[in-house]
């Protein structure tokens, strides 16, 4: 497949436009980026024509200051036209009439002088939805070329480009029936319909011969694992009036190949060069990339260059991971992952990206830094999020393995805005042309990242069959990863099964649904979305979304702040039925959030490990979800303020690289090992009753090889509500990680006859209301502060009264303020202690967010009164 970006040949403009100079001059590595310095304004409020708003004499007074990427509502927003728009019900306030009509975005720019021979583009990774382009008053392209949210558009500006520029872009919002950025039922529809520059926008130079999509692709060794293969692609167009001659230059950590290259005029080609043309591509002894919990995630980079007669004509960094990524799918008929050729268990979270497309570097980073603190391997893209490459890079440095692929927002027509049929919406010839070219424009952007490991083309619905060919036609020229045609259990003419299941639940569930055989969404092949509903953020969230008279009781307020669903889980029903039958009814709003806070915590850590245990019948779990994209109560490990909520801890626990769980199911303790090599460790197991006493304890010896499960414990009948405690040491018995599990007498009793698409509901619940009664008890607490590298390490002590066990203690770090530091990494948090356990725990804290004089630590738990304690900070700066 040729050039995949509209190129406007710019055939008409005045040789007194084009500058030239003898001295050849460069733009920054990987071209201008425009990114500040913007202006945007409705074109209501502006009458001129484009010609106009691209001219020099344009009076910008009015106009709203902007960055791109963004969107008009963001844009609005940062200019406090709006403020506190995502607090209590004040969404329903937003004059969504604004963005009836179209907005311009308007940007100065200064280039050098060109010489002879060089060519301008200007790039444009993504708008929403369509736009027309001028520069320096000429119309440079219309939306009837630029449209569609995922394309990506190539405008070439040689003839129009000046030293100093104007660029306005008019920008039409997407309307219904048109493929857009999609939320589905997660939270409100953004007001603008994500209108906007969303993605980054450059100015790229080149001489007589550009280079794009440039690429590299491994094969390893998976056997032996000492060596790799590496192909190199790109595509060179010869932009000069007259043929050309070339070689083709790479160098790969001081190694280089030269490849002779020909073009007529005009003539675009692929040019691929593998380790039968250069041995420098044979790699001996690579280093590999790796998810983190398998090895270590290394990256490589490559100078690629184009020369002609020694002078280099366009050139390009490629940084990319060696690593080999393969599917295979097991007897029951489910899809698994093979990296360098080891299975790996997928376990990840559903990301979504802020309502208003306003995301930064810096809260990538911290999101990306919170997934692999917790453990998971993996995040889920189901939207082809980003602003820019910026997560997909974190991921690649992080070691996380990336899922991508379409929203189901096109295939309902309530989202989409059209009738939709059995594959979705995209049906007409105009738009199955606009979709396939939007993938191969994001897979052309996005194949460099080893973070990559799949391609998903459709969400709850299989592609149209000829949809589907079209897709297959592409990618077949341009990536080997594997293609999966949809995120839930079903088959297709083109492609056969997608290997994958999609059957919820939703909403909360008993733990023990996990371990069960009749469980739609139960822990056995790779399921792409499930979790158990709502997912309460901490109460220092909570009073910055719902007004202060609207706490308690939990009343409408809050179920605004679930999901926009109109068949189920826009409302807390679900969660308050569940923990009052379970904990009992709640008293007052910090009885209701502690409460809430154990049900999280022992719904979602149970769905995990039950995936863990159940290898190798489990191949990948993604929660539903990751994160928030405005402020909610629903599917997030950490909230919408970036504060993790009491599942992110449990998530935590329950993907410890090693570690001792309960199976609900068999009544029984088993040991997994996700680590690179075989590992021997000590298990200890204790039954504490509610007044604190042992009921019984045993030991054993464990020796666990990596992705195996080792039954360690049977857990004999208890009589009442009774305290499981796990523990796994060392060789040496040294603490290695523990696990607290709290049981009732009768399990609980699921309504399968009831079991739909949201849940299974329960018909009669374990009783944890004995817990209510457990004494209060002393637990010391002392901390420290410490410099280390980069970070400031506080260190708490807990040392737990001998005679009482303590339940649930939260531990938080905030400023003078009384505002929750963040990000910051506890070891552990939302614990327990046996009776007379003493415990250190390190909470890291970034130099960036230790800048303060004095922090106070909180300690509380269920049965532990609140301590605090105040640190100093201001001398670790």
């Amino acid at each position: 497949m040729k050039n995949n970006l509209i190129k406007s040949l710019i055939l008409s403009g005045c040789l007194a436009m084009t500058i030239v100079s003898c001295e050849r001059k460069e733009l920054p590595a990987g071209g201008l980026l425009l990114s500040d310095g913007w202006k945007v304004q409705s074109s209501a409020k502006i009458s001129l024509p484009g010609e106009e708003v691209s001219n020099s004499q344009i009076e910008e007074k009015e106009w709203y200051d902007a960055v791109v990427p963004s969107t008009v509502m963001g844009t609005l927003i940062r200019n406090g036209i709006y403020t506190d728009v995502l607090e209590g019900t004040n969404y329903e306030n937003i004059d969504k009439s604004l963005f009836d009509t179209t907005w311009w975005y308007r940007k100065e720019f200064e280039l050098p002088s060109l010489t002879k021979g060089q060519h301008v583009a200007l790039i444009f990774d993504g708008i929403s939805y369509a736009a027309n382009i001028w520069l320096n008053g000429k119309k440079v392209v219309t939306r009837d070329s630029v449209y569609g949210t995922f394309r990506r558009h190539k405008l070439d500006i040689t003839k129009i480009v000046r030293e100093k520029n104007i660029l306005a872009v008019e920008v039409f919002r997407a309307q219904p029936g048109e493929p857009n950025i999609g939320f589905v039922d997660w939270n409100p529809r953004p007001a603008d319909e994500s209108m906007g520059i969303f993605r980054e926008v450059r100015v790229v130079m080149n001489d007589e011969v550009s280079m794009e999509n440039s690429a590299v692709h491994s094969k390893v060794n998976t056997e032996t694992l000492d060596e790799a293969w590496l192909t190199v692609e790109t595509q060179l167009t010869n932009e000069s009036e007259q043929a050309v001659k070339g070689q083709l230059i790479g160098t790969l950590e001081g190694k280089t190949f030269s490849i002779p290259v020909s073009l007529a005029v005009g003539e675009s080609k692929i040019v691929r060069v593998t380790s039968k043309e250069a041995d420098v591509l044979h790699l001996k002894n690579p280093r590999l990339w790796w998810c983190h919990n398998m090895g270590k995630p290394e990256m490589y980079g490559m100078d690629l260059a184009f020369e002609i007669d020694g002078k280099v004509s366009d050139k390009e960094t490629i940084n990319f991971g060696v690593r080999e990524v393969r599917d295979y799918f097991t007897e029951e008929g489910y899809r698994g992952f093979l990296l360098n050729g080891k299975k790996v268990l997928v376990r990840s979270a559903g990301w979504t990206d802020d309502i208003f497309l306003r995301d930064t570097p810096a809260s990538n980073e911290i999101q990306v830094q919170y997934v692999r603190d917790m453990n998971l391997n993996s995040i889920r893209f189901e939207n082809i999020w980003g602003t820019s490459q910026n997560v997909y890079d974190l991921c690649d440095r992080y070691g996380l393995l990336v899922l991508v692929g379409w929203s189901c927002h096109w295939e309902w027509d309530n989202y989409l805005g059209s009738s939709c049929d059995e594959f979705g919406g995209i049906k007409s010839e105009k738009d199955m042309t606009l979709i396939a070219r939007s993938l191969n424009d994001q897979v052309l952007w996005l194949r460099n990242h080893p973070a990559i490991i799949a391609w998903f083309v459709g969400s709850d619905m299989i592609p149209r069959p000829e949809l589907e060919k079209r897709y297959k036609a592409c990618l077949s020229q341009i990536d080997d990863r594997p293609y999966i045609g949809a995120a839930k259990e079903l088959t297709s003419t083109v492609t056969g099964p997608t290997g994958m299941k999609m059957e919820g639940p939703y909403d909360y569930v008993a733990p023990n649904y996990w371990y069960s055989e009749k469980a739609p969404g139960g822990a056995f092949g790779f399921n792409t979305e499930t979790g158990i509903g709502a997912q309460l953020p901490v109460i220092e969230s909570i009073r910055r979304m719902i007004p202060t008279d609207k706490l308690w009781p939990v009343g409408k307020e809050w179920d605004y702040h679930c999901t926009v669903s109109d068949a189920a889980m826009n409302s807390l029903e679900v969660l308050k039925e569940n923990m009052a039958t379970r904990y009992g009814e709640a008293k007052d709003l910090d009885d209701f959030l502690r409460k809430a806070d154990w049900l999280n915590y022992e719904g979602t850590r149970t769905m995990f490990e039950a995936f863990r245990v159940n290898i190798p019948r489990t191949t990948g779990i993604v929660q539903w979800m990751l994160n928030s994209a405005w402020p909610s109560l629903y599917w997030q490990l950490y909230d919408y303020y970036l504060i993790p909520t009491a599942a992110y801890y449990s998530v935590k626990k329950s993907n410890m690289p090693q570690q001792l769980i309960y199976h609900y199911g068999k009544n029984a303790v088993y040991a997994v090992n996700e680590s690179a090599g075989t590992v021997q460790m000590q298990g200890v197991m204790s039954l504490y009753d509610c007044n604190s006493r042992v009921v019984t304890q045993q030991t054993t010896t464990l020796e666990i090889a990596p992705y195996t499960v080792v039954k360690a414990f049977d857990v004999p009948a208890v009589k009442e509500n009774t305290f499981l405690y796990l523990k796994l040491n060392d060789e040496k018995g040294a603490y290695v990680v523990d696990n607290f599990y709290w049981l009732a007498v009768a399990p609980d009793v699921n309504d399968w006859a009831n079991t739909d698409w949201v849940r299974t509901p329960i018909k009669k619940s374990a009783d944890f209301t004995g817990l209510a009664n457990l004494s209060q008890v002393n637990c010391e607490v002392s901390a420290t502060v410490e410099q280390e590298e980069n970070d400031v390490i506080v260190e708490v002590a807990l040392e737990n009264d001998p005679n009482a066990l303590a339940f649930f203690i939260r531990l938080s770090l905030k400023d003078e303020k009384d505002e929750l530091l963040y990000p910051v990494f506890w070891e552990d948090n939302y614990l327990s202690l046996i009776p007379g356990e003493k415990r250190t725990l390190k909470c890291v804290v970034p130099q960036q967010v230790a800048e303060v004089e004095s922090v106070t630590l909180t300690v509380s738990g269920w049965n532990v009164p609140e301590k605090k304690i105040k640190l100093f900070l201001d001398g670790m700066k």
